[in-house]
């Protein structure tokens, strides 16, 4: 899979599965815009994976939320590399409790990065993908966003919503050869499943056919995919990431 050339903006992608994610479109050639919220020192360490992979990268910091934020973050990618071809949105974040004792900003906090913020960074992208009349957008959602999970309404309505988001898309712009996909990863090998309990993780394993976590690696590759020319005829449509768990 070749992306020699082209230039690829992806958020949340100082570390987990976006450094990968940022790490393997480097070795496929592309260039990568690294974007983060607020880790200078983990964006910096992604962006020298990208440059040891032997392509050019660049950090910079927005947070996705904020709609001017992420309009003038696009325009210097555009601007800097001359293309925007690929997007990933996969910045996101939590704040898990149950619905009870869920607050009001901890719900619209969940909505406004993980869900508004792919929106945001979506209608920048297209804009120069229309002229350019092609482009690959891949949106990082979640198998949570398909079955739930008890303590996670905020992010499975997120997650859900980005599905729903990446079918209509993809049927707005599948006319001018931009594909919207979204890849569904199950339980990765992160920090955020770094800090569960053995029990909690031997309960985990114990749902997934496969066997093991993934790493984050393996995510990657299946949005490298998605992104590239392999993918051509593919829009529109979800792939899980998750060792089985929910066929």
């Amino acid at each position: 899979m070749q992306l020699t050339g082209k230039t690829a903006i992806v958020t949340g992608g100082s570390r987990g599965i976006g450094r990968a994610i940022a790490e393997q479109l480097a070795q496929a050639g592309a260039n990568v815009a690294i974007i983060y919220a607020g880790r200078t020192e983990a964006a910096e360490e992604t962006l020298r994976l990208v440059q040891a992979a032997g392509s050019k990268g660049k950090i910079i910091q927005c947070d996705v939320s904020q709609e001017a934020a992420v309009a003038a973050m696009v325009k210097e990618v555009k601007d800097d590399f001359g293309s925007v071809d690929i997007l990933v949105n996969n910045a996101g974040i939590t704040r898990d409790t149950l619905l009870m004792r869920m607050k009001t900003e901890d719900w619209q906090a969940v909505l406004d990065t993980n869900l508004t913020g792919a929106f945001y960074c979506t209608r920048n992208a297209v804009k120069w993908m229309m002229k350019q009349r092609s482009g690959a957008i891949v949106n990082i959602t979640s198998i949570v966003g398909q079955i739930g999970n008890a303590g996670q309404a905020n992010y499975a309505a997120a997650k859900a919503g980005m599905i729903g988001f990446t079918k209509a898309v993809a049927k707005e712009f599948a006319a001018r050869r931009i594909r919207v996909n979204a890849v569904a990863p199950g339980f990765i090998e992160t920090d955020m499943t770094a800090v569960l309990s053995e029990d909690a993780k031997k309960g985990i394993l114990a749902s997934i056919p496969l066997g093991y976590m993934a790493r984050p690696e393996e995510v990657a590759k299946a949005v490298v995919f998605l992104a590239s020319d392999e993918a051509q005829y593919i829009t529109g449509q979800v792939l899980n990431v998750d060792g089985g768990m929910i066929m």
